[in-house]
């Protein structure tokens, strides 16, 4: 159920909600907007009474939310979820901001070389993997912890955020100093146990769509992020398995505008993993960012060809420079800026 309290009610009037909410068995997720309180009650709501709360000081109005995914819905926060991080840098807003790098962390020379022309080209994150869940038990697995250090070092040496992919919940505190947001990849997205971690974290997560995940599943995913009080959540679409075998997945554009009416979440979208073609990865992230999305990420690495893992899907850094360019004309012709 959804108690949304009148734009200037006080203080008093809401914790007075919020201990009959409680009474009667429900739990209570507050969330605080530019002009009004909203209170989401999780629980057993269907025999909870409405009218007792309708007629309360300071509520405006009071209704139960049909939709499976409770915190996730547009209800709960209808003005939008704005995710900011330490430097300034907001996901959710007027800005469209841009994360990139390799697919996989693999020396110093690569990481600080690429932190410098993200900058330069205008990210503001960068991401690269430590920990990689490959399909073959003998590709590249990363290199750990050490790899996601080198990177911090890297990022912090240009201004730049960083985002990496953690696996179990084993890494998550050795991660957690070491990252400005927590990535959880496609396979993961129904790792309930550690999607329940995080929520009990209070650091921003990146949760990806898995390969082949509805729009309900992927919001219900989030979900369990959000019931342990973890609202920074970001999603992202990444591509899903159809029958079509002329890309490595097939980017579902129309999911960032779907998911932009239903949630209150921001939108990332992934052309590198929507498409598995170098030559796809521009057209697709110029759509998404046309589609509504609040975020791209991309891959990119000093020398493409030669990438750990990926390469056929990694951006060289010229033609990143090219993309940042198309995109800051096409988020200006939406309303929108880099």
């Amino acid at each position: 159920m959804i108690v949304a309290m009148q734009e200037h009610a006080t203080e008093e009037q809401i914790d007075d909600v919020i201990e009959v909410m409680t009474e009667a068995g429900v739990g209570v997720h507050r969330t605080t907007g530019s002009s009004q309180t909203i209170l989401a009650g999780v629980g057993p709501t269907a025999k909870v009474d409405l009218a007792q709360f309708e007629n309360m000081p300071g509520v405006e109005h009071v209704h139960r939310i049909s939709s499976p995914y409770k915190l996730a819905g547009r209800g709960f926060r209808p003005e939008g979820t704005i995710v900011e991080f330490r430097n300034g840098v907001k996901i959710g807003g007027e800005q469209v901001v841009v994360m990139a790098g390799p697919c996989s962390i693999e020396n110093r020379e690569q990481m600080f070389e690429t932190a410098r022309r993200v900058k330069l080209a205008g990210g503001s994150f960068l991401r690269g993997g430590a920990f990689k869940p490959r399909s073959s038990p003998y590709a590249f697995q990363g290199l750990g912890i050490p790899g996601l250090e080198l990177m911090r070092e890297a990022a912090d040496a240009h201004g730049l955020l960083v985002v990496s992919e953690v696996m179990e919940i084993s890494q998550i505190e050795p991660m957690f100093s070491l990252v400005d947001l927590f990535q959880v990849g496609a396979r993961n997205m129904q790792n309930f146990n550690l999607l329940r971690e995080l929520g009990q974290f209070r650091k921003p997560v990146l949760l990806k769509r898995g390969h082949a995940a509805t729009i309900e599943e992927l919001l219900l995913a989030s979900e369990y992020i959000l019931t342990g009080g973890n609202y920074d959540v970001i999603l992202c679409e990444r591509g899903i398995r159809t029958f079509e075998t002329a890309t490595r997945n097939t980017m579902d554009i129309s999911a960032i505008p779907v998911v932009k009416k239903l949630s209150h979440l921001p939108m990332v979208g992934d052309p590198s993993h929507g498409t598995g073609r170098r030559d796809m990865v521009a057209p697709l992230a110029r759509a998404a960012v046309a589609a509504g999305a609040d975020a791209i990420i991309v891959e990119v690495h000093p020398n493409a060809d030669k990438a750990a893992s990926d390469a056929a899907q990694t951006l060289f850094p010229d033609q990143f420079d090219k993309l940042m360019s198309e995109l800051k004309t096409i988020a200006t012709a939406v309303g929108r800026t880099m």
